[in-house]
C-alpha cells in the first residue's frame, strides 16, 4: 500500500497563485498513492472560492472514497483536513483537537482536528495539521496518542515541527518515522527550494516500510511525502 501526505494550501497553485485543482490532482496521480492525507482543504461556503475541494479532487483523481474533516469555520467557509482513498472505508470520524486554555504564547492560534479513517484492509489512517504554537502542538500529540490503533496504523500530515523536536518524542516512542527510509530528498517546504522538513508519515511497528520519498513536485507550497508500505 502506498500512502501520501500533501498540504495543498487550499489547492493554490504555488507558482501562478490561483486555485488550481488540476495541478493538485496531477501531483496526486503522479505519486500513484492508494491513500492520500490532505491538509489545508476548503469545503463549501458562501465565498465562491470555498467549494467542495475534496470532492473535486476525488473526481479528478478517480479516488472514489473521500472525506472532508472541518477544523474551523471561517467567514468564507469551512477549512480543515481531508482524505482520498482507492481502498474502501469502513468508518471515518472527525476528532477535534482541544484549543489550549489558557493560550501560553502570543502567536497565531487556530483550531485543529484529527481525521481518523478505518480502511477495509484493516489499516487505520490518521491525518492532521498541527498548530504553530507549542501548547497547540502538545495538545495535537496528546490527541493523536489517544487515537492510535494498536495495529496497522498510519499517521501523516503537516506537523509544523522539525524532525529533532522533542514534542514528537511521544509519537516516536509508539511509531516508526518513514523518513528513516528517505534517500536524497529529505526536505519538504517550501516546494520550490525546500529548506526544512515539516511533513511526516509515521507507521505502527507492525508495518514494514519498503521506501519513502519527497518527490520534487511544485504544485502547492509543500512537496508531497510518500511511503510504500507492506501491510
Amino acid at each position: 500500500m502506498k500512502v501520501m501526505s500533501f498540504n495543498t494550501q487550499h489547492c493554490l497553485n504555488y507558482i501562478e497563485r490561483k486555485i488550481d485543482f488540476q495541478i493538485m490532482a496531477d501531483a496526486i496521480k503522479k505519486c500513484d498513492a492508494d491513500v492520500v492525507g490532505l491538509n489545508e482543504m476548503r469545503g463549501d461556503g458562501p465565498h465562491p472560492e470555498y467549494t467542495a475541494q475534496t470532492e473535486k479532487l476525488s473526481e479528478l483523481t478517480g479516488m472514489e472514497n473521500y472525506f472532508f474533516a472541518k477544523a474551523i469555520e471561517l467567514s468564507h467557509g469551512p477549512y480543515g483536513n481531508a482524505f482520498l482513498s482507492k481502498i474502501p472505508v469502513i468508518r471515518v470520524e472527525n476528532i477535534p483537537i482541544p484549543d489550549p486554555n489558557p493560550k501560553k504564547y502570543s502567536g497565531y492560534y487556530e483550531t485543529r482536528c484529527l481525521l481518523k479513517a478505518v480502511l477495509e484492509n484493516g489499516v487505520t489512517v490518521l491525518v492532521s495539521h498541527f498548530g504553530l504554537n507549542r501548547d497547540e502542538q502538545e495538545n495535537a500529540v496528546k490527541t493523536v496518542l489517544e487515537n492510535l490503533a494498536e495495529e496497522k496504523c498510519v499517521l501523516m500530515g503537516d506537523f509544523n515541527l522539525l524532525p529533532d523536536s522533542d514534542i514528537l518524542l511521544p509519537i516516536r516512542e509508539r511509531m516508526k518515522d518513514t523518513a528513516d527510509f528517505l534517500k536524497d530528498r529529505t526536505l519538504s517546504f517550501p516546494s520550490d527550494k525546500p529548506d526544512r522538513k515539516i511533513d511526516y508519515i509515521f507507521v505502527s511497528h507492525d508495518i514494514e516500510v519498503i521506501s519513502a520519498d519527497i518527490p520534487p513536485i511544485v504544485a502547492s507550497d509543500h512537496r508531497p511525502h510518500t511511503a510504500d508500505l507492506n501491510i
